[in-house]
């Protein structure tokens, strides 16, 4: 009898560029909550210790890139995709889909903005009021550096020129708090206190139906999102509010993709 194999398994790369532990056990806690298929198989990578310990601003972000960038240098040929793991237009995005064509490369913003727009309701023409605004998605993050960094990076992404209106994006909102507050930096009050500010911020600016936590480090904080948009919108519409987490978007469009891939440049 001989037999052959028509069907293996995915093999996802998650890249923590920063090179804190206890942010890479975050990221893992939320993927042991999703329910995957048997046939994916997910790795975790933390940066070695010459990489900055929290992502905090634009330095931190190109030191992240080049050291994990080097680290990974002849390793990624075993899977089929990579996830990097830092809420940022992080440059390893695009050096590791350059440098392994055979893997399908995304980050946890890009794929958090993905995962937003198809959630959104679509406008029922003649049925919104006057000047009342459409339903929208917004951000809310770590550092005030993250305001403008990101709120860049979407109209990038998107293809939209920087000074281009976006009434589907009700922006970013920052909590002041650096990545590392979320793994034992920062008493959890003061945490709660202050992403229930950042929150209550971005729903009180527009109509916001999806709301993305800005942060790998936010994992598992969804809750805290959910009571303020229950407090702003009432609990039913509060309920309704969509949070989006990148680790749990990154895994979905990647396994995804990479079985549109196989499907469809065969």
């Amino acid at each position: 009898m001989t037999t052959k194999l028509v069907r293996n398994s995915t093999r996802i790369l998650v890249v923590n560029p920063n090179s804190s532990e206890s942010m890479t056990h975050g990221i893992e806690k939320a993927i042991q909550g999703l329910h995957l298929p048997q046939s994916l198989e997910i790795y975790t990578y933390t940066a070695p210790p010459d990489a900055p310990a929290s992502i905090n601003n634009g330095e931190d972000v190109e030191k992240s890139a080049e050291v994990v960038y080097q680290n990974l240098q002849g390793k990624l040929g075993e899977y089929d995709a990579v996830l990097v793991a830092c809420f940022s237009v992080h440059p390893l995005v695009h050096a590791l889909a350059r440098d392994a064509p055979h893997a399908t490369v995304t980050g946890i913003f890009e794929a958090s903005v993905l995962a937003c727009l198809p959630l959104l309701s679509p406008p029922i023409p003649g049925d919104g009021k006057e000047g009342e605004k459409p339903m929208s998605w917004g951000i809310v993050t770590t550092g005030k550096f993250w305001e403008k960094h990101l709120s860049d990076g979407v109209k990038e992404f998107l293809g939209q020129e920087r000074g281009d209106a976006n009434h589907k994006f009700a922006g970013v909102q920052s909590t002041g708090l650096d990545a590392g507050d979320f793994h034992g930096g920062v008493d959890p009050v003061v945490i709660r206190q202050k992403l229930e500010e950042a929150t209550a911020r971005l729903l009180s600016s527009a109509r916001v139906e999806c709301v993305v936590m800005g942060c790998a480090g936010m994992a598992g904080l969804e809750e805290i999102i959910r009571s303020v948009a229950r407090r702003e919108y009432g609990k039913s519409a509060g309920d309704k509010v969509f949070i989006v987490d990148g680790i749990k978007a990154g895994i979905g469009l990647l396994e995804q993709t990479v079985r549109n891939r196989k499907m469809f440049q065969s």
